[in-house]
This record gives C-alpha cells, structure tokens and sequence, in this order.
C-alpha cells in the first residue's frame, strides 16, 4: 500500500473510491484567510475590475439567478493561483492516474440566496464531458472549490454515483431549471439507479468529480451567497478530436488544434507535473 505523506492526498481506498463512485471529497485544503480574500476578489471580477487587465473568456454583467464566469483565472492573480494550486493538481493526478495536469478551464459560480434564490440558480442534471467532447476521451476531472460551507439548503452539488461508468446520457443540460422534469427524461441504466448524493462540505474543501459524473444542484434557500471556484482539469495527454458536437468550445479556438493535437500550450497551464 502506498505510503501517505500528506494528510491533504487521497489514499489509496480514496483512489478506489472515486474509480467506483465518481466523485471524491478532500479534507479541508483552503484556510479560512485565503478564503476570505478569494470572496474578496472574486467580488472585484464581479466589479469589472480585472487586475491582470484581461477580462475572463464570459463573465457575468448584472443578470440575476446563478452567475458563470468562464477563465476568471485570466483576469485575477489570486484566482488564478487557486485555479493552479499545485496541491489540487496533484490531488487530480493521483485521481486519474496521470503524470501531468492542465488545466481545461474554470468558471467562478455564484449561486444567489434569499429572494433571487428561485431565478435561475437551479444547476440541471449534466455530464461535463458532454460539452467537451472535443477532447477525444474523457480524461478530464472537476475540482470544485467551497467558498462557504455547503449542503442541501444552499443547493450544494449532489452526484449520481457510478454514473461515470455508463457514458453520455440522453439529457445534459446545465441551465435547466425543471429538475423534476429533467429527472423523468433521464434514461439510466438499470445498474445507476437515480440516488443522488449531497457533496455536503466546509469552506475551503474540494470535491472532484469525473467528466461523465452525473450532477446538479438545487436552490440557495439560506439568504447568503452560496460561492466557489470550479477548476476544469485534464491529464497531459488529452487530446483534440474533430468533427464533435463540441467544436464550438472555447478552446477549440483558442488553440486551433488540428484533429489528433494535444491540448497543451499557453491556453492550457500545467498545475502538476510528476
């Protein structure tokens, strides 16, 4: 058995546990300090005010219900050193089994509370590898970064799990807001049953999750912010894979692969390499 040196990595069980189900959850990774200055700046990337003087690839402007912002990291030192935080890379690798990680991209989430709860701050049943079929596996994993400490009543993430054993499912979509409706539709297999697990978790943990994961969210019923940093990452290997439903990705034109090219470069950071 792999000897354990940092209480902060996953142990071997851990490895299996996550192989089997799909998602795993970190001990507590983030300390209360930079957790107050992550608010502080993602707060400012909310304010238009971009220190890198790069605003992120979409951003949110004003619209209420759930806020995306897609590469914040281009626009803030701090959230950037969390989107390449060396221990969560390393956390990922030893997930996936790899050498090398990348990052993919990351979008800054805020799910409102109080009376804005209701507007669009549902998060419908999806797959992440389903808008990213341009890479050509699923060799991609989510670290999901709490903010505030979550569970059930601030609409934490729940996970079906081994749902990433099955491939891509009928009905992926993120913005749905009918979750019930969204459940009727799904078409899992009689080996998934539809039993969704709350990633209930303390500010400053990571959940991870495989691309083909199955998850979603319910509302912030609580009248404070529900706040995080979702980091996107792929093992060094992956690669482009033309002619997908998902050509349009933003990086797919970002890098301009050609079919078979593997995502690496500027656009793409290295967070861990073994």
């Amino acid at each position: 058995m792999r000897e354990r040196v940092d209480e902060r990595m996953p142990t071997d069980e851990d490895i299996a546990f996550y192989k089997e189900r799909g998602y795993w959850i970190s001990p507590k990774i983030i300390d209360d300090e930079r957790l107050e200055k992550l608010k502080h700046h993602m707060d400012q990337v909310y304010a238009g005010q971009f220190e890198t003087g790069k605003a992120p690839w979409t951003y949110w402007q004003g619209e209420p219900g759930m806020r995306q912002t897609n590469n914040s990291y281009w626009a803030d030192y701090t959230l950037s050193a969390l989107a390449q935080d060396p221990v969560i890379g390393q956390i990922a690798a030893q997930l996936m089994g790899t050498n090398t990680v990348r990052i993919w991209h990351d979008q800054l989430l805020y799910k409102p509370g109080g009376a804005n709860s209701s507007a669009m701050a549902n998060v419908g049943w999806h797959q992440d590898y389903a808008y990213w079929q341009c890479a050509a596996e699923p060799t991609l994993i989510t670290a999901w970064i709490a903010f505030d400490d979550v569970n059930l009543d601030n609409g934490c993430m729940q996970v079906i799990p081994g749902s990433h054993q099955s491939g891509l499912f009928n009905v992926n979509n993120f913005f749905e807001q009918d979750l019930e409706k969204q459940r009727r539709e799904l078409n899992l297999p009689d080996d998934v049953p539809f039993a969704p697990v709350p990633l209930i978790m303390k500010a400053g943990q990571v959940s991870f999750h495989h691309a083909l994961a199955l998850h979603g969210s319910g509302a912030n019923s609580t009248d404070n912010p529900r706040r995080s940093l979702t980091v996107h990452l792929m093992a060094g290997e992956t690669k482009y894979k033309a002619g997908t439903s998902s050509d349009d990705h933003m990086n797919v034109g970002l890098m301009k692969p050609k079919d078979g090219d593997v995502f690496a470069g500027e656009w793409f950071p290295v967070t861990y390499e073994e």
